[in-house]
């Protein structure tokens, strides 16, 4: 093959290629941030089950999609986001053949795997950025959310395993915004006392909560600024 016939079948187009939406931390927050706004309201509002469905399904979507992945590195995420958000609706208009764990454990799991994939991008990240800071943010959000599923899960199991002041706590149940708010409250060690873990398993949960919520943030706090300033020494 002559040196010219070789420059054109380098000069040839490569073959297209399916691609995603390339890494956006920014639309993973704005996700969590509607539904976090949303939650507190979804049992008042006419509708409100759906729409925290909806907005539930979006924010397990856009963290798959926040994770970077490709190709096979996505078939188990798609199919844990699909058996959650399918298992929620189950649960809903079935609650006598599927519990909630239906939906609990493949949630949880992919949060966790979001959350893996989030903290590495951040670990490695060269610089801090809007997208570095934006996956900090919406990594510290998802372990609240995850959080919330395992002691949801956990009450289901056990239901005596938190104890309720009825004169703080309108509806004596662990599923939904119950769950959520003890989850961050906990997790921000701040503690009311309105919702209480009784089991072994909801305090073990509730302890390991409150001490991944102040390493996070100390850690996480000592790597940005790490990385920062070793970023303006360059320049």
């Amino acid at each position: 093959m002559s040196t010219s016939e070789s420059q054109k079948e380098s000069k040839k187009p490569a073959p297209h290629r399916l691609k995603l939406p390339r890494f956006s931390a920014a639309r993973l927050l704005i996700a969590l941030a509607l539904l976090f706004l949303f939650l507190p309201f979804g049992d008042d509002v006419e509708g409100g089950y759906l729409i925290v469905s909806i907005l539930l399904g979006v924010v397990l979507v856009s963290g798959i999609f926040a994770t970077g992945r490709r190709g096979l590195g996505l078939i188990i995420p798609v199919l844990l986001a699909l058996l959650a958000v399918a298992g929620r609706w189950i649960t809903h208009f079935r609650p006598d053949l599927f519990p909630p764990a239906v939906f609990l454990v493949p949630g949880l799991l992919l949060i966790a795997f979001v959350v893996v994939n989030l903290l590495r991008f951040i670990l490695r990240a060269p610089i801090v950025d809007s997208e570095v800071l934006c996956a900090s943010v919406s990594a510290y959000l998802l372990l609240g959310l995850a959080w919330t599923m395992a002691y949801w899960f956990v009450a289901e199991m056990t239901p005596n395993a938190f104890s309720f002041n009825t004169a703080a706590v309108a509806k004596e149940s662990m599923a939904g915004f119950n769950a959520v708010y003890f989850s961050f409250v906990t997790l921000s060690t701040v503690g009311y006392g309105d919702i209480t873990p009784i089991s072994k398993v909801a305090r073990m949960l509730a302890a390991l909560e409150a001490m991944t919520g102040l390493l996070y943030v100390a850690v996480l706090i000592a790597r940005l600024v790490s990385v920062y300033s070793s970023h303006q020494d360059r320049d």
